[in-house]
This record gives C-alpha cells, sequence and structure tokens, in this order.
C-alpha cells in the first residue's frame, strides 16, 4: 500500500489493532474541575503520560482504570449508552472494532475535536481514520507496525538467526522446536492476538501483489474468499502444524505470553511494536528487535502492516470538558507525545515531534521510508462485525471447530453487509 494509504489507516499492537493491555490502576469518583476521569488500553505507557500531565498541572488528579481491549470494547459502549463514561477514553483509529472512532462518533458519542491546533498538524494520510463525516475525533499519537519480536539473548543461546524467506522460516521453527524452546510465543486466548500473524502474513501475499486490493474489496470486484487471503490462512496454519508456538495456544493469554518471549521460553513473538516495552518491562536486559515476518522466498516482495495506533476520544457529555480538552492537548504535544511513544516503543504520529524511533524499530522505520507498508486490514473496513467474526473464526479454527474456508466467507457476508 502507498505511505499516503498507510498512514491513512496507520499498531500495539493490534492488528486494528494498537496497543493492548490489562489491569486495573484506579477507579473514577471524582468530577470537580480539578479532577479528570480516563479509560485506557495503554498499561504500561499511560502510567507515566497521566504522571507527567499532573507535574505540568499542579492540583489535578486523574482518576483512571486501564483493562485489556476486549473487555474494554465490550464495556465503554455499555457506559456511553449509560451515562457512565469517562471523560476522556481509548479510541481506535477507523472503523474496525467496537471502540473505532466511525463506530463512537456516529452516534454522537465522541465530542467534535476538529478545532484543536494539533489537527492541523497530522498528515493528511491519518485525517481518515481520526475523522467521521469530516470532523476529527480521535487524538491520535503514534504509529505502529507489526512482525516478529526477537529475543537476541534467546536466539544466541539456541544458535539461530532470524529467518529471511518463508522457507527459512519453516526450518527455524523445527530447529527451534527441536531444541525444546519453541519459535514464537502465541497468546490467543485473548481473540485480539489471533489477527496478528494473519495480519504479517497478509501484507505480503495479498498487498504486495495487490496494492489496490482495499479499493476493490470496496467495489465488489474482490473477497476476502476468492484472494490470497486463502493462501495466508494456509500458511498460519502451516506455522501452528510445524510447531512456531507453543503447546496450546489457546490456553495463552496475552500476558503469559510476553513472558514466555521475554524470558527465553520462546525465541519470540509475533506482535506489534509495542509488546517491546512490556518485554523490556519483564525483562530489562533483553535485547528485543522487531522484523518482517517472511511470507515467501522473495524479501523484496516483503511488506509489514503499519497503522495509526490507538488515540484517546473526549466524551461528549464529559463532566470536565475543559480538562479533558487539556489533557488531549498535553498528549498531542512534543512534551506528551515524546513520553506516550517513548514508553510505547511507537513512532510519533506527528513528523519531528516527540521522540526518536527506538533502534529496535529499525526495520519498521525502513519499510515505513520505503513504501513498504500496508494498514491494519481492519481499519477501513465498513463495520466492526467483520473483525470479530475473523477473531472467533480464527479462534475456532485453532481449536478444530472451523476452517479458513468458512471464516473468509463469512466475512465476506459481513463486508457486504456495509455499514
Amino acid at each position: 500500500m502507498r505511505r499516503t494509504a498507510i498512514l491513512a489507516v496507520a499498531t500495539a499492537a493490534t492488528v486494528t489493532l494498537a496497543a493492548c493491555s490489562s489491569g486495573t490502576n484506579a477507579g473514577s469518583g471524582d468530577t470537580d474541575s480539578k479532577t479528570l476521569t480516563l479509560a485506557s488500553v495503554d498499561q504500561g505507557s499511560i502510567e507515566d503520560v497521566v504522571k507527567a500531565f499532573e507535574a505540568a498541572n499542579p492540583g489535578v488528579k486523574v482518576r483512571y482504570t486501564t483493562s485489556g481491549a476486549d473487555q474494554y470494547q465490550q464495556q465503554i459502549r455499555t457506559q456511553l449508552a449509560s451515562g457512565t463514561a469517562p471523560d476522556v477514553m481509548t479510541v481506535w483509529p477507523g472503523n474496525g472494532n467496537p471502540g473505532a472512532t466511525y463506530v463512537l462518533a456516529k452516534p454522537g458519542y465522541l465530542l467534535d475535536l476538529s478545532d484543536q491546533p494539533w489537527v492541523a498538524k497530522l498528515p493528511a494520510g491519518l485525517q481518515s481514520v481520526t475523522q467521521y463525516n469530516g470532523k476529527t475525533f480521535n487524538a491520535v499519537f503514534g504509529l505502529n507496525g507489526i512482525g516478529a519480536v526477537y529475543n537476541q539473548q534467546a536466539l544466541d543461546q539456541a544458535g539461530l538467526k532470524p529467518p529471511t524467506t518463508w522457507t527459512e522460516l519453516l526450518t527455524f521453527c523445527r530447529a527451534a522446536a527441536g531444541k525444546g524452546t519453541p519459535a514464537f510465543a502465541l497468546g490467543i486466548q485473548d481473540n485480539w492476538v489471533t489477527q496478528l500473524a494473519l495480519y504479517a502474513l497478509v501484507a505480503t501475499l495479498v498487498y504486495g501483489p495487490d496494492k489496490d486490493f482495499d479499493t476493490k474489496l470496496q467495489a465488489g470486484s474482490a473477497t476476502f474468499a476468492q484472494s490470497s487471503w486463502t493462501a495466508a490462512m494456509a500458511k498460519y496454519q502451516e506455522m501452528n502444524s510445524t510447531g512456531c508456538f507453543q503447546k496450546n495456544p489457546l490456553g495463552t493469554g496475552y500476558e503469559a505470553s510476553q513472558e514466555l518471549a521475554a524470558t527465553g521460553k520462546t525465541l519470540g513473538i509475533i506482535q506489534g511494536n509495542w509488546v517491546v516495552a512490556l518485554l523490556k518491562g519483564k525483562n530489562p536486559s533483553g535485547t528485543f528487535t522487531l522484523k518482517a515476518l517472511p511470507a515467501t522466498d522473495t524479501p523484496a516482495t516483503f511488506m509489514m502492516p503499519a497503522a495509526a495506533g490507538a488515540g484517546y476520544g473526549v466524551n461528549a457529555k464529559a463532566k470536565n470538558k475543559d480538562l479533558a480538552l487539556k489533557f488531549i492537548s498535553f498528549i498531542m504535544s512534543p512534551e506528551g507525545m515524546k513520553v506516550f511513544n517513548t514508553k510505547q516503543g511507537s513512532l510519533a504520529a506527528i513528523p519531528d515531534n516527540g521522540a526518536g524511533a527506538d533502534p529496535a524499530f529499525t526495520e519498521l522505520t525502513t519499510y515505513l521510508k520505503d513504501n513498504r507498508t500496508v494498514p491494519f486490514m481492519d481499519q477501513l473496513w465498513p463495520n466492526a462485525k467483520v473483525q470479530q467474526t475473523m477473531l472467533s473464526g480464527l479462534q475456532e479454527i485453532f481449536s478444530g471447530r472451523s476452517t479458513p474456508d468458512k471464516v473468509l466467507a463469512a466475512m465476506d457476508t459481513d463486508y457486504k453487509a456495509g455499514a
């Protein structure tokens, strides 16, 4: 996909992705002019942002909660509908899930942010996934990518190197399994994780040869079931049958998969760049590097998924609207963006505004510069149902209760249903 298209839908990581997490840090309650309520999926990074915001605004207190993406997406619509939602909340770009910009802006749940100074600084390509009906509702601060994240110390101990072709990838997986250290941790007990390896394969197999695939989907001249999505599904299954993942991925959650990769019980993990900061938190002395996941034997054709990560929106009925807007302005400022992107290991959404890229993401940065990235596939799908069908369908494939053909056909049905 062209760079402009990438930015238009541009991690988490996720891939629909953006960074996802779990845990609860605080409750909400106070609603005075000095207290802000916030709900986030950015565990591991929102804490430092809150501290920096409070330090920059003496007397202000942020009451916040964090939760996993699946739980959050189920809760936020209920809270918004019942009038119990916080002042500020995580909002994903585009239209791919129940917490996405289009989905929440359409019924009037989000405050229009179009008049905020930072809006004019956003790259033009980001506008379509932060806006609804020409108005901006999402403060997107970072760009993310998906690939294979390797634990260098674990690789050294196993005497293996990151594979550079599909054939090498399968050989790598067999060798790793033979040494008792599976290649990749896979935590698909959390269903959002199921899409990441698939997206990494789809980027090369679908969009490499057909950069206009999304346009064809929208026009009705292409379908999931009659495209190279079938090849990507088949290769995902082949990775599983070859032993690329640890035993019982369906019984492994996202946090547990992090532990496996961080401590060298696997050689890596297929995830968004956001996971690197979490791995370093579990293993501060570890060295982790993100690389493209091989999908063919021709490296020159490789593509990587890259997209805007989850941002933040303001509740249209926020009890403390002024402070909510102040917080949004902070996270989109050079100071706030630097804290967020440094902690998450993401790339700044506004060029030259924030921290430089972590060396772990050199390959992703190169792919971005070379226009060899594609959007997270779901962000501009016409409704959130397509992704949900894919996620649950992938879990059913892993459990032997469904097949790729059935899942792709169901995705086509949901896609054709439109918005």
